[in-house]
């Protein structure tokens, strides 16, 4: 039997009752991250790019947080791109300043759409706890 446990952060209680999704499973000391988004925790999407990036890395902190990691834990991430080239530089400036460079296997790929209107990056990861 696997040691299974299923992460909510209290903040995204709401999101995880409406749409019946677990923001993270843990297994082990492996936490699967499903991907997170910028929004508020009311769900509503934020509109500027920028601020809208930095959301989602507070909203995958949260995660993470809640399943006993952190960035440096992250062995393994993929974000999904809407425009892709015409935000990649806002977002790698974003990326940047809260996320540690080179630390971690990370895959880019552009999609037409996402769950909602308006959002234009999804980030999915893997953490091993340290």
């Amino acid at each position: 039997m696997t040691d299974r446990q299923i992460i909510v952060p209290e903040s995204m209680q709401l999101l995880s009752e409406r749409a019946g999704y677990a923001p993270a499973v843990k297994v082990g000391k492996t936490l699967y991250c499903a991907g997170q988004v910028g929004r508020t925790p009311d769900l509503s999407v934020i509109e500027d790019p920028e601020q809208q990036f930095l959301a989602a890395w507070e909203n995958l902190r949260l995660v993470l947080a809640a399943g006993g990691c952190d960035f440096e834990d992250v062995v393994e991430m993929t974000t999904y791109h809407v425009d892709m080239q015409r935000h990649m530089p806002i977002f790698r400036q974003v990326k940047d300043q809260v996320f540690p460079r080179g630390t971690c296997a990370w895959t880019c790929i552009g999609v037409a759409e996402l769950a909602r209107p308006g959002l234009l990056v999804e980030i999915k990861c893997i953490a091993v706890q340290r």
